[in-house]
């Protein structure tokens, strides 16, 4: 399947090289935009969109209808973001946002292109955050609010995790090591989107937002 890529500002998805990238096609029958500023760059595109077999628009955490029509659209047309934790390296998961009247053959064909390069596709509608940060975020705030009430040390509570559960990290080293202010402005920014108290960001993830933005103002007068 082939595919072209528009190259809209930094990609969260791909920030780096990528065979997703490489294997791109400037005369591809699809087309793919990516970075921060892909549904822009979709709106105004001189493209004819109705003749790609899919139009993939990266996203944010945002749903996919804030940029086009929720109830009617092109059948061709998905929305996807590649999970990344904060300053992680992305992940291989891709999930593929659809519409309503997102075609079958739209949706094939863009999960196709993604598995060509390497990538795992999940599915899902179109809801703020899509699958796994609506479901990992509440718990990293549990975790947070637990290490404030003083349930147990970061360290217990990462070993408690790691070796009751299995997980590789536990959540307070693993948000520590990937930017717990990151962590901050997606908790914000789902809870502004749907006002659910799980999503509130936790006092430890806020502090750690306004310090890197303290920081960064005081780089800024300094330059």
């Amino acid at each position: 399947m082939s595919y072209q890529i528009i190259a809209a500002g930094e990609s969260h998805s791909f920030p780096d090289k990528h065979a997703f990238i490489t294997q791109a096609d400037a005369q591809g029958s699809s087309l793919v935009y990516i970075g921060q500023d892909a549904a822009e760059a979709f709106a105004h595109s001189v493209f004819e969109h109705a003749r790609a077999a899919f139009i993939a628009i990266e996203l944010g955490t945002e749903c996919l209808g804030v940029h086009i029509d929720d109830d009617d659209g092109p059948a061709n047309i998905v929305g996807f973001a590649r999970f990344r934790l904060g300053d992680d390296a992305p992940t291989k998961l891709v999930e593929l946002v659809r519409k309503p009247y997102t075609s079958a053959q739209a949706l094939a064909a863009a999960r196709t292109a993604f598995e060509a390069a390497g990538l795992v596709v999940a599915v899902c509608h179109d809801f703020p955050g899509r699958i796994l940060n609506r479901l990992i975020r509440p718990y990293y705030n549990a975790a947070l609010r637990r290490l404030d009430e003083g349930l147990a040390s970061a360290n217990d509570m990462d070993m408690t995790l790691r070796l009751g559960l299995g997980y590789p990290d536990g959540p307070i080293a693993l948000l520590n090591r990937s930017g717990l202010h990151h962590h901050f402005e997606v908790t914000q920014d789902l809870y502004e989107q749907l006002g659910q108290e799980a999503y509130a960001p936790a006092r430890r993830a806020r502090n750690a937002w306004l310090k890197q933005n303290l920081l960064i103002e005081d780089d800024d007068a300094a330059a």
